[in-house]
């Protein structure tokens, strides 16, 4: 179906959408890069007959720009009058606007027309949802809380799997082609879980450590959000131990040992290639240090085994970086101290652990990565620190009511609030404009970035889409919704019966 429709033929643009949405992507992913390459350079080269169609140049616009490829944002002139206002008559077109609302989270810095569609958007379908049919209506909320571009993968593929299924005009055979391959994806994931819940119980961290979190299922959910594809097995099992070890670490830097004990420790870690460290680490933390080093252990064994040793190199200076980082936080919370906004920031960007999951990750895949890839990662180009700056303070807006309700180092929403003398909704209006900064500067650096694969970044963008799968609220309610979210990917299957008219 991909090879045999016309590049310039509307149903084209349609297809390969409905295929991403639904999950399935990854298996065409060199027939949907050429399709699109062919698409954009036609756009380029000439006017397309649809281009007064708001839903088809915003989706054009939109599926080329996640491509990669730089399409202006004037190809949007003609929907506005002779004072940069959206025409009025758009508000009729709900397929057209809810295009259009999605194509604007692509916007990179002075894109003015976009911002303007976005607002535009924003107001009218908003005001318009209460008289839209029931599956119309449950389309445009779901746009509204959560745009197809900050969502996370596979939580789009199962959601959209459920409303592509109402659509009168469904393909029905991609329908049951997406179903069958969520659940088979579903099925390998439950195998890896079981395999890592296995690992988690002989170990019995859960009696080593009792101050600390049970989080390998959510640390699992973190990993495969962001490394989907079959073939990333090993590393994503790799990768869920070392992070369940560091929400150890992580505890036990908040809320176990005394910063005395925590200098010690960390300058352990900074020596780990020094089996005599171990010796001036307390004894009460040489248990959770013999099991940060045991997963690293690990991981050069198996690169070892493929003569990739020296890439170990990189990620244990991530895993030191965390370390200070840790440190430093602690030493704030025992000095009672609140940093200003960009000495906080510096810090707090690290103890997020997401660039030392990214550098670690490129350890443990299975694809050769080259040593100019990972120069690249460890120098924190723009659209890494982007992607930094959007977990750390989406983290911080979401759980900051939660976290100062016990001892906790301050959030940049209380150093914010100290640094400039405002209130704590003023502080959050300023966290919201740095997130929106952030990602157009993501956004801005994927469609220049050269120096490295587009996989890489991609990673790159998933990891600031976790931060956006929570709504603003209460800690209660975000764990009860991240119940539901691991449910939904790894314990409840998609019914694929259905009335077959293929």
């Amino acid at each position: 179906m991909l090879i045999e429709i016309p590049n310039n033929c509307t149903q084209k643009l349609v297809l390969i959408d409905t295929i991403q949405r639904l999950g399935v992507a990854y298996h065409f992913k060199n027939e949907i890069k050429t399709s699109l390459q062919n698409i954009f350079d036609e756009s380029e080269q000439s006017k397309n007959e649809d281009d007064d169609d708001l839903y088809i140049v915003a989706l054009r616009f939109r599926l080329v720009r996640q491509q990669r490829h730089y399409m202006s944002a004037d190809v949007f002139k003609k929907f506005t009058d002779h004072d940069g206002k959206f025409k009025k008559n758009l508000t009729k077109d709900v397929q057209g606007l809810v295009s259009l609302y999605e194509a604007t989270h692509l916007r990179v810095h002075d894109e003015e027309i976009l911002e303007e569609a976005l607002t535009f958007t924003i107001t009218h379908l908003e005001s318009m949802v209460p008289k839209l049919s029931n599956s119309l209506k449950a389309h445009v909320r779901e746009a509204l809380s959560q745009p197809i571009y900050t969502n996370l993968p596979r939580l789009l593929a199962r959601k959209y799997i459920g409303m592509y299924e109402k659509i009168e005009l469904c393909n029905d055979l991609l329908l049951k082609f997406a179903k069958l391959d969520f659940n088979n994806l579903q099925k390998l994931y439950q195998g890896e879980l079981g395999e890592l819940t296995r690992w988690w119980k002989n170990l019995d961290f859960a009696k080593k450590f009792p101050y600390a979190r049970d989080r390998m299922v959510e640390c699992y959910f973190w990993v495969a959000g962001v490394y989907i594809e079959p073939q990333h097995g090993r590393a994503r099992k790799m990768m869920t131990k070392l992070l369940t070890t560091y929400v150890i670490i992580d505890d036990t830097y908040d809320a176990y040992a005394t910063y005395d004990e925590l200098v010690a420790f960390t300058n352990a870690i900074v020596r780990c290639d020094d089996i005599s460290a171990i010796n001036s680490v307390s004894p009460n933390l040489r248990p959770v240090y013999r099991a940060l080093l045991d997963r690293y252990d690990e991981i050069e064994e198996e690169l070892t085994k493929e003569d990739k040793l020296e890439c170990i190199y990189y990620a244990k200076q991530e895993m030191k970086k965390v370390a200070r980082a840790y440190l430093k936080e602690a030493l704030w919370l025992n000095d009672v101290y609140i940093p200003k906004c960009e000495e906080y920031m510096k810090v707090a960007i690290v103890s997020t652990t997401v660039m030392m999951a990214a550098t670690t990750f490129l350890c443990v895949m299975e694809e050769n990565i080259t040593k100019e890839t990972f120069e690249w990662v460890i120098n924190e180009p723009l659209i890494l620190r982007a992607s930094l700056v959007i977990g750390r303070l989406k983290d911080d807006i979401n759980t900051n009511n939660f976290e100062q309700q016990r001892s906790h180092v301050a959030s940049f929403i209380e150093c914010y609030m100290k640094e400039y003398g405002v209130s704590k909704q003023e502080a959050r209006v300023e966290a919201r404009k740095e997130l929106t900064n952030a990602w157009k500067d993501m956004n801005e650096e994927f469609l220049r970035s050269s120096e490295v694969p587009t996989f890489v970044l991609e990673q790159v963008i998933n990891f600031a889409r976790l931060a956006y799968i929570f709504k603003e609220g209460d800690f209660i309610n975000t764990r009860s919704e991240f119940k539901n979210m691991i449910t939904l990917l790894f314990v409840e299957p998609v019914n694929i019966m259905f009335e077959d008219k293929c």
